[in-house]
C-alpha cells in the first residue's frame, strides 16, 4: 500500500518538475524537441489526414468539381507538410529518410478521405 503511494506521489511530482510534460501538444512546436521517425511520421500521417478531411469538407459545400482542386489539394497539403516539418519543427529531413519519404507519409489515406468526403459532402449538399 505504501509503494503504491510513493509511485504515484513520484509521477506527480516529476509532472510537477516539467519532466512529464502536462500537454503533448506544446511539443508540436518546438523546433528544439527530438523527434523519432515514428512519432514524427504519425504526427504526419494525422496533420495530413485533418487537412484531407478539412478540404475535402471545404471543396464539397463551395462545389468545386474537376481534376485542377485535386492538384490543388495536393500542392497545399504538401505544402503545409513540408513547411511544418522544415520551418516550423526545423528537423534534419535526412534523418527521416529525405523529403520523399516525409512528404508521402499519410499521403494516400488522405488522399482517399478527401475524396470521400468531397464526393460525400457534394452530392448530399447540391443534388
Amino acid at each position: 500500500m505504501k509503494e503504491g503511494k510513493s509511485v504515484k506521489f513520484n509521477h506527480q511530482q516529476q509532472h510537477q518538475n516539467g519532466h512529464l510534460s502536462p500537454s503533448k501538444f506544446a511539443k508540436l512546436l518546438d523546433p528544439e524537441a527530438s523527434w523519432d521517425k515514428d512519432q514524427l511520421g504519425d504526427v504526419l500521417h494525422w496533420i495530413r489526414q485533418a487537412l484531407g478531411l478539412l478540404f475535402g469538407l471545404l471543396w464539397g459545400a463551395i462545389p468545386l468539381v474537376g481534376g485542377i482542386w485535386f492538384i490543388l489539394f495536393l500542392a497545399i497539403s504538401s505544402a503545409i507538410i513540408y513547411g511544418y516539418y522544415a520551418l516550423i519543427l526545423k528537423v534534419d529531413e535526412e534523418e527521416f529518410g529525405g523529403h520523399g519519404a516525409l512528404l508521402q507519409e499519410g499521403l494516400f489515406a488522405s488522399i482517399t478521405l478527401f475524396l470521400l468526403s468531397w464526393i460525400l459532402v457534394y452530392s448530399l449538399a447540391h443534388f
